[in-house]
């Protein structure tokens, strides 16, 4: 973990490799690409493919680039009742309390949460809360299951009032989903389960296929190559966002405990390869100490080689004067995860202005935020919390704006309106607003 002085170094730093990369791919996913279109396509290439042949041939594009691609033959698109019973029925019994209890507390904060709808007869205005239809949600395969990332993206669409909730997931080798996954999805209360990922299952939750149905909105995290699915496809079908590797960034001072950062920066370190742990500190005793507990820590983690890599090529910790240049450098890098492992964390609070979510204290560990707090783990990354939240109830919800005057605001506001229109040359406009006007004058006299 590097470890570097003041502002200007910091950012510095932590620019490297910042944003999504949306290019740059591996050499055996390219070789991949390769094989299965043919010649060397970029990966934007590659989807412009994958959507165009998902929507002209539907679920025999779907089946031929799942064997091309992943290798897996597909018995069934759609995964049937029965096989999520046996999913669930087959998983840990103390795995199942724990998504139970995961689902309960997301329930209840995205309740807490949920906008309500509202009128102001004397004003003349109010709103609407009008859940999607239909919403379609999508959780990664690859090294491990993520049942959690179900919970925290169904439970909080079913509080939104969401009557559909698919799920697409990939089918392992043996053309099923992963059984945890799939208890996550009946815990849920998922609708829909179909075995397909990448590209392919954006494709089918967009357009819909003979199997899939189309969906209003599609939400959840994934690859290279799903992150360009839901970018091209933005506009078409709802986007929640575009999500790149998973970053922690911890603001500490001297009476923060060394060993509890170091645990909570590799959690995020094995992740991903590309995960960005990064400490804020204004004690140069606690960075080095942190240093040294991270080379104590790191080789007993079974994804020591991913952590290593992200600590190593994407960590730092940056050493600054105070608080108040602790908070500008972590609020410039706008962070998915801040945790606050500092004196009087509370009295800090108000000063933070970009974040997916804030950790206080050392009992507040952001391992929790991924699981059981309540909150959605689906946030923003790559500074993407400037102007973005994390998912939440509102991302399935339309607000509908509801006007409704009577006569007497009426002949008030019509004249403002027909004043502002006829500035605009819209006389079309003017003349709609008064004729409201000349009505009323008629039924006056």
């Amino acid at each position: 973990m590097r470890i570097v002085n003041g502002l200007i170094e910091a950012k510095e730093l932590l620019s490297e490799g910042r944003g999504l990369d949306l290019v740059t791919v591996p050499p055996h996913v390219q070789a991949t690409i390769d094989r299965v279109f043919g010649e060397p396509l970029t990966p934007s290439e590659a989807v412009t493919r994958i959507l165009g042949m998902v929507r002209a041939d539907g679920d025999a594009a779907i089946r031929k680039l799942t064997l091309d691609i992943e290798g897996v033959e597909l018995a069934a698109i759609e995964v049937s009742a029965e096989e999520i019973d046996v999913g669930y029925d087959s998983t840990d019994p103390r795995v199942i309390e724990a998504l139970e209890v995961s689902a309960e507390r997301v329930g209840r904060f995205h309740t807490a949460a949920k906008a309500q709808a509202w009128m102001d007869f004397n004003e003349g205005y109010g709103a609407l809360v009008v859940p999607c239809g239909r919403v379609g949600i999508y959780v990664p395969g690859g090294t491990a299951p993520l049942p959690s990332t179900v919970i925290m993206s169904a439970v909080p669409a079913r509080v939104a009032g969401v009557p559909e909730v698919i799920l697409c997931t990939p089918s392992e080798k043996n053309g099923k989903p992963n059984p945890v996954t799939l208890a996550a999805a009946k815990i849920a209360g998922v609708d829909r389960v179909f075995g397909i990922g990448g590209a392919q299952a954006i494709a089918a939750m967009a357009y819909g296929t003979e199997s899939t149905p189309a969906v209003d909105m599609i939400c959840g995290p994934g690859n290279l190559f799903v992150t360009l699915a839901k970018k091209m496809l933005y506009g078409e079908v709802g986007i929640d966002g575009l999500y790149g590797p998973t970053e922690t960034l911890v603001i500490a001072d001297d009476t923060a405990n060394a060993t509890l950062c170091a645990a909570d920066l590799l959690a995020q370190a094995e992740h991903d390869a590309l995960a960005k742990p990064v400490m804020v500190t204004t004690s140069d005793r606690l960075a080095r100490s942190v240093v040294a507990e991270l080379e104590v820590r790191l080789p007993r983690l079974d994804r020591a080689s991913t952590a290593r890599q992200a600590v190593e090529n994407q960590g730092c910790i940056a050493v600054v004067d105070d608080m108040e240049q602790a908070f500008d450098l972590a609020n410039w890098f706008a962070p998915e995860h801040m945790c606050l492992m500092i004196a009087d964390a509370w009295s800090w609070l108000g000063r933070v202005r970009n974040a997916g979510a804030v950790f206080i204290g050392e009992f507040s560990h952001e391992v929790l935020g991924d699981y059981v707090a309540g909150p959605s783990h689906v946030m923003p990354t790559a500074g993407t919390a400037r102007f973005n939240s994390g998912l939440g109830v509102h991302s399935f919800v339309k607000i509908t704006p509801v006007v409704a005057f009577n006569e007497e605001a009426t002949a008030e506001l019509a004249r403002n309106a027909a004043a502002i229109a006829r500035a605009e040359g819209l006389t079309g406009h003017a003349e709609a607003a008064e004729i409201r006007l000349e009505l009323l004058d008629s039924s006056e006299s």
